[in-house]
């Protein structure tokens, strides 16, 4: 009886530590993904916001400063575009990481209820 036990803890044991490793690296893939995003969206308004400052610093009168207004205007609005879009891509793949790992849960509570039911229907088939 102790080793059916025994065995039955570890067989859950495993099942409990695989699913862990898959649970951490589908959490890694999905923090990687996000960081890659982020690190590419800095970049472009980096690179964006380098160009303005070099542009403003070459003006030189009133047209130019009116011209730079109505770019700093549009560089505005298309930064807060970019930002909405990154937020939902993001929230994209932190969707599909929680259904994954939701996936991963339900695969491990179908396991355990597996390992239980498998030892009490052989006991119930013995017994007749």
């Amino acid at each position: 009886m102790t080793q059916q036990l025994n065995n039955q803890l570890f067989t859950f044991t495993k099942q409990f530590t695989d699913n862990a490793f898959k649970a951490q690296a589908l959490a890694l893939k999905s923090l990687e993904a996000v960081a890659g995003k982020q690190l590419k969206a800095l970049e472009v308004q980096s690179q964006v916001s380098a160009e303005f400052v070099a542009e403003a610093m070459d003006t030189r009168d009133v047209d130019g400063l009116r011209s730079l207004w109505e770019k700093g205007a549009a560089l505005s609005r298309e930064s807060a575009e970019r930002s909405v879009a990154l937020s939902q891509e993001i929230l994209a793949i932190t969707q599909k990481t929680a259904e994954s790992l939701n996936a991963l849960l339900q695969e491990q509570r179908q396991a355990a209820n597996d390992a239980v039911a498998a030892p009490v229907a052989a006991a119930k088939k013995a017994a007749k």
